[in-house]
């Protein structure tokens, strides 16, 4: 296959998959394939915000730092990124069914590795091979599915996915709760491992390999380094840029070596036999539309997310269960929300229910951003309940957008997209709306203690000041008499939630620009063919 025969076939409509009548036995039925490979997909989609609870239990017992609680998730993310769309290749080079199991051994067996580490560099290190594995099985299970079920069902299937993700998204915070107060924090990780288990006995027993006709015989090296060169330098430049500074040249050298990486990558895969990524797909505007989308919808929510569970239990005092509950309106309306977003996208396509979730999620963020220190349940559970609405449309349809408008032989790739799209929006909303907070806690915290008339600080103590203010906590030295201790922590917190306001502030602006890009996105050609399917 020439190149130019690779870019040819992605500029066309995507064909729908042809699959044989209906297995009568376990292996390669569709539905009990849908059903093995949620299991899966669950484990990894619960590890993006179950550990946001666990953060502060760990950042304790573990004596880390801000910067360490960052890398616990930056680094899980900073894996999935650089390595999603190669791990989506190589299902679509070796077979989704290898590619998922080895996934899913991998994933359970780091996760086990977590709950023995006893430092937080282990922490973090078995975090990333945690990203690694996990990338190797998200792509793979949607291009199970692509090739599983026939097209007039495949909107639906991919649907019920998404909710499945969504719901393990929102459910992960009060899952986390229930298992850091009443077990521990390594109960967090080890769940996965019987979970793990379970995946890869069903897996055995129901998954079939398809391979697509047109699947690709070579491997594109080059491409996977430049492409992977340039997705961690950029992730990085974004994670380190709050340590070193926006303005700093290491910052800019890594970003810049990122824009030089993708250029070549760009220029060589018009140019190689058979591409990693044929560039001809992001001819889609939908395609292109929906992967943007994902990026601009992960920094609103993971951005935001990180900082909510510091407020509920640093500022509000509340227990790792209680903090579960009170998201308990996030979790409840995406579980709710998911699959009544997915008849919506059947009946009427995408393109106004992602507009209509960005925009819902948008005044979210703008109400997160007036909530104070006295902010009642009430008017929390009101925003909380807001955004769980409005993100539900945005899991479910990008992913049929995305997944739906590139041609089967690609399916890896394209689920690769749509899952590095995600990682790298986490990625950006951690760093960037981290600087955010850091930014302004540093502005304001100086001014704010010399108003309350506490004891001044040298530099250095004020720099370990911010540094606990940034996730909530008072600097309270030992031995501080009760007034002045209510005081400092009175000025801590009130200096937290200012920084957080404005990172949910522009959590929402991003949010706004993601309705003008959702209007750009329409269903894919194998998602019209299963518009009609309403029974399963």
């Amino acid at each position: 296959m020439t190149s130019q025969t690779t870019v040819d076939k992605a500029d066309k409509a995507p064909e729908p998959v042809s699959v044989p009548a209906p297995a009568k036995g376990l292996r390669g039925h569709p539905w009990l394939t849908l059903f093995s490979v949620a299991i899966g997909v669950m484990m990894v989609a619960l590890d993006g915000t179950i550990v946001a609870i666990a953060n502060p239990a760990i950042q304790k017992d573990l004596g880390a730092s801000f910067a360490d609680v960052q890398w616990i998730t930056n680094g899980y993310f900073l894996a999935l990124a650089v390595t999603l769309i190669t791990a989506g290749k190589l299902g679509d080079r070796f077979g989704h069914r290898q590619t998922f199991l080895i996934g899913v051994i991998g994933f359970a067996t780091a996760s086990g590795a977590i709950g023995l580490s006893d430092s937080i560099a282990l922490v973090v290190t078995f975090r990333v091979f945690q990203g690694l594995f996990g990338a190797l099985l998200m792509p793979a299970a949607l291009g199970l599915l692509r090739a599983t079920f026939p097209a007039e069902k495949l909107n639906m299937a991919i649907g019920i996915w998404g909710m499945v993700i969504g719901a393990s998204t929102a459910g992960g915070p009060i899952l986390g709760g229930l298992l850091v107060q009443h077990v521990s924090w390594q109960s967090v990780f080890f769940i996965n491992v019987p979970v793990g288990v379970i995946a890869l006995v069903l897996g055995l027993l129901i998954l079939k390999d398809h391979r697509a006709e047109n699947a690709p015989r070579s491997f594109d090296i080059l491409g996977i380094v430049l492409l992977s060169g340039a997705m961690f330098c950029l992730v990085w430049a974004l994670i380190k840029a709050p340590t070193w500074g926006w303005g700093d040249g290491l910052t800019w050298t890594f970003l810049a070596a990122s824009v030089l990486c993708f250029v070549l990558f760009a220029i060589w895969e018009t140019r190689v036999k058979e591409p990693l990524i044929p560039l001809a797909l992001f001819r889609s505007v939908p395609l292109s539309a929906g992967v943007v989308l994902m990026v601009l919808m992960a920094i609103a929510f993971m951005g935001g997310l990180f900082f909510v569970t510091f407020y509920l239990q640093n500022v509000h005092g509340m227990s790792p269960v209680d903090s579960g509950l009170h998201l308990l309106p996030l979790t409840g309306m995406m579980i709710v929300g998911s699959p009544l977003a997915g008849a919506m996208i059947t009946k009427v396509g995408p393109r106004i229910p992602l507009a209509g979730g960005m925009l819902l999620t948008a005044v979210a963020m703008y109400g997160m951003s007036t909530l104070e220190s006295g902010t009642g349940s009430g008017a929390m559970s009101l925003w909380f309940a807001l955004l769980g609405l409005g993100l539900a449309p945005v899991m479910v349809g990008a992913t049929e957008v995305i997944v739906g408008n590139a041609p089967m032989e690609l399916s890896g790739v394209a689920g690769g997209l749509q899952q590095a799209a995600m990682q790298i929006g986490g990625s950006l909303g951690t760093a960037v709306l981290g600087a955010v907070m850091a930014s302004k806690v540093d502005n304001d915290l100086a001014g704010n203690w010399t108003d309350a008339k506490l004891p001044p600080l040298t530099p250095a103590q004020l720099d370990q000041a911010s540094e606990a203010v940034q996730v909530g906590v008072g600097p309270v030295p030992k031995g501080t008499p009760a007034a002045l201790a209510e005081k400092i922590t009175s000025v801590a917190h009130d200096t937290f939630i200012s920084g957080m306001s404005l990172a949910c502030l522009v959590a929402a602006g991003v949010a706004v620009v993601a309705i003008f890009v959702a209007l750009l996105t329409k269903r894919g050609a194998s998602a019209e063919a299963g518009a009609g399917a309403v029974h399963i």
